[in-house]
């Protein structure tokens, strides 16, 4: 028992040795101030030289104490140059004078201990919770610079932290908390898109730090269905999460209520950085709801997207039916226009997708419902656009991008690199919402706002090592959210049946074209449009359906043409006469058709093009025709020109290419 109670005594003094190790230092400095005193008043107690050369010293010593201190607090500068001083003064008087000389040992007795104490409570209280923040933020922000800049009260959320920071007046700016946000996070040991900075719109030295601590972006969440079955375009679209675990969702149609307006979208980033994914979870979202309709542009085949493509209202592949697309979209734009304004609609919300059976909504002069059909909302979508960008110019699409968001129609226009020999700048302007995945650092600004990259974003860090990590820019979001990474989900091979599920819910429960859009699309694409069908409908162009629509609505009248009244449906049919099997200005080999001859078969040649769905035409498509029938391309060319003038052609945006009028439209 008693080894155990010196044991116990033993463990009591260690611990409070070790406890009390941190607090000897400061007193012992005063105890080697008094003994330097002593010492030198033995030493130097007579000679006056040595009084000049120990003043000189202490204020040498108090001097550079007070230099050095610059990187640290003003606080701890100031009680490291008042501590410094006053040892240095009274070594210096009890050096010439003697220790216990007059007030000198009084001095020593009473200032010697508060100085040590001095020290000992900053200590204690570096180690202990300091609620201003004076001790561990401000610590933080001096070593990034920012010493005079105050942290007010946290908010601590699940995975986030926020930080209101009042800067420095006339001295530091927002600017200068941007510049610092990397050295911040190599402060904290995390990534730099894990912490950012959002200024007060009204201060220019106020704003809120976010400290995200862990990256929940680096679990993959594979893509299972749709968030929203069967809901309207009007509510958000839900494409991932953000690295707080925060739902990532966008927007299309404006909502007047909400304040918030209608958006077309870029999808920027590099090869490999996970475009195809996020472009699958946007589609997948949009093709879920039941008031629109999706007409898709894709050069490479529907390589990623052939599940979604029965979905679908136009599917074109890139070439000449992008071109037709294009032309079909700017047509529909003043149509659908019109017709909004007509029913009172300032801009396309949920309930212009219905039936208009409101008074509030009618075409009709006597104010009563028209009973018109609903005009859903309509998404074009142009993937690998700098293809079709390269073909029809760099502002192929800033009519549309310019015009279209007040027509109910949303413009995503998806490529790698939007820089600014690929698109327009003015096309570029009127793309408000972007999602920006990985990219080359070089191509940030051209990717993201100014005010999001200083905030913090920085796609150029990912490149393609994060598929799927994006940043967010649209109307709807929150800007604090502007520079906050998030990951779209990953499709894989388990998704393929639920996406022909999707597409096959789309064919059946989807909305269809409206009459509107589908005559002026089918005035321009004739039978290259024929609008989603159903899986239990053949396919037909858009503009027959029409005509057989209206044909099944005549139920009464005679139903032959005046013209073949005469004709005995009983009578036998003649002989046939000689030549009658012989082909129409079939071609002999060397023989070249009259002029008469010519322009039928370039008229035929055409109606054949039409009936084909290519819509598009020039010279070059007419280099196999002009070997049949030993025509020249000048010829061709010259011809081309008078079908514009004669209104069977129209002029496009690319010189020596010409839009065919379909023929009902033309009649």
């Amino acid at each position: 028992m008693p080894g155990d109670s010196g044991a116990g005594a033993g463990s009591v003094r260690g611990y409070l040795l070790h406890r009390a190790k941190p607090h000897l230092p400061p007193w012992l400095a005063v105890g080697a101030t008094g003994l330097a005193g002593a010492l030198g008043n033995w030493r130097w107690g007579d000679s006056a030289a040595a009084g000049v050369g120990l003043t000189l010293a202490s204020v040498a010593l108090t001097g550079a104490t007070w230099w050095a201190g610059k990187s640290t607090s003003q606080q701890r500068r100031l009680h490291s140059a008042i501590t410094v001083a006053a040892g240095s003064a009274w070594i210096t008087a009890a050096c010439l004078a003697g220790p216990t000389a007059g007030p000198l040992d009084d001095l020593y007795l009473m200032g010697g201990p508060v100085v040590a104490l001095s020290w000992n409570v900053r200590m204690i209280l570096r180690h202990n919770a300091d609620p201003s923040g004076e001790n561990s933020d401000k610590g933080l922000l001096e070593k990034v610079g920012l010493a005079r800049a105050q942290i007010r009260e946290a908010r601590v959320e699940p995975n986030r932290v926020t930080a209101p920071v009042a800067l420095a007046p006339g001295e530091q700016t927002n600017d200068d908390v941007s510049k610092a946000l990397g050295r911040i996070a190599s402060a904290l040991d995390l990534p730099t898109s894990a912490v950012r900075y959002h200024p007060e719109p009204d201060s220019n030295r106020r704003g809120d730090l976010v400290i995200v601590p862990e990256d929940m972006l680096a679990e993959v969440v594979e893509w299972e269905g749709p968030s929203n079955l069967g809901g309207s375009i009007a509510e958000p679209l839900v494409i991932g999460r953000y690295d707080d675990g925060a739902p990532l969702v966008v927007w299309l149609p404006g909502d007047p209520d909400a304040g918030r307006n209608s958006t077309h979208v870029l999808v920027a980033g590099g090869t490999g950085s996970g475009k195809g994914d996020t472009a699958l979870n946007l589609l997948t979202e949009v093709l879920s709801r039941r008031d629109v309709i999706v007409w898709f542009s894709d050069p490479k085949a529907f390589q990623d997207f052939a599940p979604l493509r029965p979905g679908l209202d136009w599917a074109a592949e890139g070439g000449t039916q992008t071109e037709v697309m294009v032309a079909a979209v700017q047509e529909v734009i003043p149509a659908r226009t019109r017709w909004l304004g007509e029913h009172g609609y300032r801009q396309w919300v949920p309930q212009a997708a219905q039936q208009q059976t409101s008074a509030e909504h009618t075409c009709r002069a006597d104010g009563r419902a028209c009973g018109c059909a609903g005009m859903p909302f309509l998404v074009t979508w142009f993937e690998e656009a700098a293809n079709t960008l390269r073909a029809l110019g760099d502002d192929a699409f800033t009519g549309i991008a310019q015009e279209a968001r007040s027509a109910g129609i949303s413009l995503i226009v998806s490529l790698q690199r939007p820089s600014y020999d690929q698109m327009s700048t003015s096309t570029r302007a009127s793309l408000p919402s972007v999602i920006a995945l990985g990219c080359d650092p070089r191509d940030e600004g051209f990717c993201l706002p100014d005010e999001v990259l200083a905030a913090g974003a920085h796609p150029g860090a990912w490149g393609n090592r994060r598929p799927g990590y994006c940043y967010v820019v649209s109307p709807g979001i929150a800007e604090d959210r502007y520079p906050s990474p998030g990951r779209t989900r990953r499709f894989t091979h388990r998704a393929v049946p639920v996406m022909e599920l999707l597409a096959t819910w789309a064919q059946r429960n989807g909305a269809t074209a409206d009459p509107v859009t589908a005559g002026a699309a089918a005035g321009v694409a004739g039978t290259a449009y024929t609008g989603r069908t159903t899986p239990d409908a053949p396919q037909q162009p858009a503009r027959l359906r029409a005509v057989s629509e209206e044909d099944d609505m005549q139920h009464g009248g005679p139903l032959v043409d005046p013209e073949d009244a005469h004709i005995d449906p009983e009578a036998d049919l003649p002989d046939a006469l000689d030549g009658d099997d012989a082909p129409i200005f079939a071609p002999e080999p060397g023989h070249k058709p009259s002029p008469e001859e010519a322009r039928e078969l370039f008229a035929r040649a055409l109606q054949e093009f039409e009936e084909n769905g290519q819509m598009i035409v020039g010279p070059k498509d007419f280099m196999d025709w002009c070997d049949r029938h030993n025509l020249s391309r000048p010829w061709v060319s010259a011809r081309l020109k008078e079908a514009a003038l004669d209104g069977r052609l129209e002029p496009t945006n690319t010189t020596g290419r010409w839009r065919i009028v379909p023929t009902l439209t033309a009649a």
